[in-house]
């Protein structure tokens, strides 16, 4: 066997041959996407592609075949992306965003009428407070209130927990992302502290029924596991939860919630910080009706709906790749009326006034079945 030295001379050897077919090959690619331009032919050939990668299986051997598709799926990925960005025809969705950039304020909303679920003392409603100076809140039983309550312009934002960093993604929230008309303008993360509240005169020994949301109750969990002689009830809210103990005359009732609401229900803490992990985060969106970017938008929110085929998400996943744009989110939710059907939430790096990020945004359409833009922002922690 030759010296590895020289195995890897005649591999940078193939290389540099590699390197002069590929960019001949864009040239050429280029010339067809001119070509297709000219003609408003679609970029994406899927009949195409198709045979071409058949073509590609029988030229190798078997043992390298399925490493062949890839590469060939990802080189034809490349092209396809680099004649969208070459096209002169802009987007729509593109023209959209340029034109919010424009025209939305450079300042963020101090005042405003904000929709959170819960009652007060809620973290979204902290969330609020975190986000704007004054903000007017009005109060929704459920997370689809809130929404509603946006789409429907009755308050001009809304507040709704994506995810937490002990318990994961808030599915109740995603699941109705997909129903609902709304734009993403700014996400911030509240410090989560989770308290046993009870009121004046329970002891912890005594008590036999604590009350909170699903995502404090996960959070809470080995706290909860050393109570066994507890019942674990799940209620809307963690306000709500501190709220109906306060309205209670039961001593040996308790509720998940944070210090704000021992204060504001009139309640005592039996025990604080009962959460697994002291670095305990909430992250909410804010959600508007219209499109708004704000100056400093460098993060961006996608849902997308993949055809049912081997693949699919790989050549989503592939455009990220090209532009060399970074996920820091990706979620999947089952789609409702569609079995094993799935829905895809995107979360990505990038500033919004990058050239690559309207490449990206023009070109998803060839590889989604479905695809909405739910805005780009800033996040405040």
């Amino acid at each position: 066997m030759e010296d590895i030295s020289r195995l890897r001379e005649r591999v940078d050897a193939i290389d540099d041959q590699l390197i002069d077919l590929f960019c001949q090959r864009m040239a050429t690619t280029d010339e067809i996407g001119a070509y297709k331009s000219e003609r408003g032919l679609p970029v994406l050939d899927r009949a195409r592609e198709r045979a071409k990668l058949a073509d590609v299986a029988g030229k190798v051997p078997e043992d390298l075949r399925d490493y062949a598709i890839v590469l060939f799926n990802l080189i034809m990925e490349v092209s396809s992306a680099n004649q969208n960005a070459l096209s002169t025809d802009e987007s729509a969705l593109v023209r959209e965003v340029k034109e919010a950039i424009v025209s939305t304020p450079d300042l963020f909303p101090q005042s405003p009428f904000i929709a959170c679920q819960g009652v007060e003392g809620a973290y979204s409603q902290l969330a609020a407070d975190k986000l704007f100076k004054h903000p007017t809140i009005s109060y929704f039983d459920t997370f689809e209130g809130v929404f509603k309550a946006v789409e429907q312009g009755f308050c001009s934002y809304g507040m709704l927990p994506l995810e937490n960093s002990t318990a994961g993604s808030v599915n109740q929230v995603y699941d109705l992302m997909g129903a609902y008309d709304f734009h993403i303008c700014r996400t911030v993360r509240v410090k989560v502290d989770h308290n046993l509240l009870a009121k004046p005169g329970a002891t912890l020994e005594g008590i036999r029924h604590i009350y909170s949301h699903q995502q404090a109750i996960e959070q809470c969990a080995n706290f909860l596991a050393a109570l066994p002689e507890v019942t674990i009830h799940i209620v809307e809210n963690t306000a709500v939860a501190a709220k109906m103990v306060a309205e209670s005359n039961d001593l040996s009732a308790a509720a998940l919630g944070s210090h704000s609401c021992a204060s504001l229900y009139d309640l005592q803490v039996l025990k604080r910080g009962v959460q697994d992990m002291g670095n305990n985060y909430t992250r909410f969106a804010c959600i508007s009706k219209d499109l708004e970017i704000y100056p400093g938008a460098d993060r961006t929110s996608l849902w997308v709906v993949t055809s049912d085929e081997p693949g699919a998400l790989y050549k989503v996943l592939a455009r990220f790749y090209s532009f060399d744009i970074n996920l820091s989110k990706l979620e999947s939710r089952p789609l409702p009326d569609r079995e094993f059907d799935y829905a895809f939430y995107f979360d990505m790096d990038c500033p919004v006034t990058a050239p690559e990020f309207h490449r990206l945004l023009g070109s998803l359409g060839d590889v989604c079945e479905e695809f909405r833009y739910l805005g780009s922002y800033s996040e405040v922690v």
